[in-house]
């Protein structure tokens, strides 16, 4: 019997497009590029608000949008719809990298987790004692929570430039420790900077949070009933006083984690499923007139979704339009800072701009390096294997690197007193290019070259 060939349908064009797509897909999953895309974000919105556009940035960013229905709609300037709305979808891919990293990641061994929760800490406590040392009271105290954030992104791809002159331990031990810095950062919009409460929408809020424990009680999978519900929570948290964006987070740790499958009655399922497929085929080579078989290749298809995690599903689908589309975005309204060269002297000098840049660059180095180092000194942690103390410097000074969730923190913290909240991002922005480079430099000149021949570590997706 001669054998079969195996056919394939290449669409026209469809090389093509390989060809061009597959370059550009490679580029886009690099740690690198959305570190680089933020940063080329931040300078355009710099240059927006400093040039012959300036009055038409913040006119756009201004603009009313309404969503609804007569009688039951919301309206907010585009500016706000950005930091409320759409950083609710980053606020719960963290949740989801919480989640993880809790139940199957670096902190799901306690022992194991010391080490980056002692630096987390240490990270978040001495610049926020820096800044309140500058700035005791007055309105500039409200920003106090401003330098204790570190850019996951930013930094993970500052790390990432140096390739293989670092172990991949390292980058590693960033991602855990910048986990538990964005949740002190969580815990505090939640607990201080939040406005008056509203009851019911609190109950409303409360009453969605019963409903997606239920649906993850009762083993509902599909993502639509935790989104139109996750819908109703953050209307509920926008109308509580409490910031819409932790809506986020809570429905990201209602996300199942567990798969319904696990591999070994996966594999025992699919070997009973070819078998059907194989004899559904021998009756109809034609998938298009074969119901049978159509069926067979569709349930194989729900095993194999049944098989993954939800939650860890949601998080790798989440990833690109969070960090390719959501927080460019963000930064592109919220980076956009005017600068007055003329006053630029007084500005740095600021109490509110010096107290976030001394807090973020001395302030990370002092607390992840010297909390880390006292843990290792006591006993309660070990470092993590391949690493040193020059290694945990560098990451110091990379965790100075505080722009995402700094500049949010600060729109919460001086939402109603713009000159504070231009000293802040002024702040932020002088802190993380300075932490940013200084990182790099250390590291370069610190670890050691990779021997000649030596591949460089394969691409570390946090995701």
């Amino acid at each position: 019997m001669p054998k079969r060939i195996k056919k394939e349908y290449i669409a026209p064009w469809e090389k093509a497009f390989d060809r061009v797509l597959t370059p550009l897909e490679a580029f886009i999953h690099r740690q690198t590029t959305s570190g680089i895309l933020l940063m080329l974000c931040a300078v355009l919105a710099i240059l927006l608000a400093n040039g012959p556009w300036k009055e038409a940035y913040q006119h756009v960013l201004h603009l009313p949008f309404t969503i609804g229905v007569p009688g039951f709609e919301l309206s907010k300037s585009l500016h706000h719809w950005i930091n409320d709305g759409l950083m609710a979808l980053f606020f719960f891919v963290v949740g989801l990298e919480l989640k993880r990293e809790i139940l199957v990641g670096e902190l799901a061994d306690f022992r194991q987790a010391l080490f980056p929760i002692f630096a987390a800490i240490g990270g978040m406590v001495v610049p926020v004692i820096v800044y309140m040392a500058l700035n005791p009271g007055g309105a500039a105290f409200d920003g106090w929570g401003i330098p204790m954030a570190t850019d996951i992104a930013f930094a993970l791809g500052t790390l990432a430039l140096l390739g293989a002159r670092i172990p991949k331990n390292l980058l590693t031990f960033l991602v855990a420790l910048a986990i538990i810095d964005d949740l002190g950062a969580v815990t505090v919009i939640a607990l201080f900077y939040t406005a008056s409460l509203n009851t019911m929408a609190l109950v409303l809020a409360g009453g969605a949070v019963i409903l997606l424990a239920a649906l993850n009680l009762g083993g509902i999978r599909k993502p639509l009933p935790y989104v139109l519900i996750g819908v109703v929570l953050w209307i509920a948290m926008l109308k509580s006083g409490v910031h819409a964006t932790l809506a986020g987070v809570i429905l990201a740790f209602t996300i199942p984690m567990r798969p319904k499958y696990d591999p070994v009655r996966f594999m025992e399922q699919i070997n009973s499923m070819v078998s059907h497929i194989r004899q559904a085929y021998k009756n109809e080579e034609n998938i298009i007139k074969n119901d049978e078989l159509r069926a067979r290749i569709r349930a194989l298809g729900k095993g194999v979704q049944l098989v993954q995690a939800p939650a860890q599903t949601l998080e790798r689908n989440m990833h690109l339009p969070v960090a390719y589309l959501v927080i460019p975005i963000f930064a592109l309204a919220n980076a956009g800072i005017p600068v007055d060269w003329a006053s630029l002297g007084s500005v740095i000098t600021h109490p509110v701009s010096l107290g976030i840049a001394a807090g973020l660059f001395f302030g990370k180095l002092i607390g992840i390096t010297g909390f880390a180092w006292v843990a290792v000194k006591m006993g309660v942690a070990a470092l993590p294997d391949g690493l040193n103390f020059r290694h945990i410097v560098g990451v110091g000074f990379m965790g100075g690197i505080g722009f995402t969730m700094s500049i949010f923190i600060a729109e919460l913290g001086f939402a109603d007193d713009p000159q504070n909240l231009l000293m802040a991002k002024t702040g932020i922005l002088v802190a993380s290019i300075l932490a940013g480079i200084s990182g790099f430099v250390w590291l370069y000149f610190t670890s050691e070259k990779p021997a000649a021949g030596e591949d460089a570590p394969e691409a570390f997706e946090p995701y």
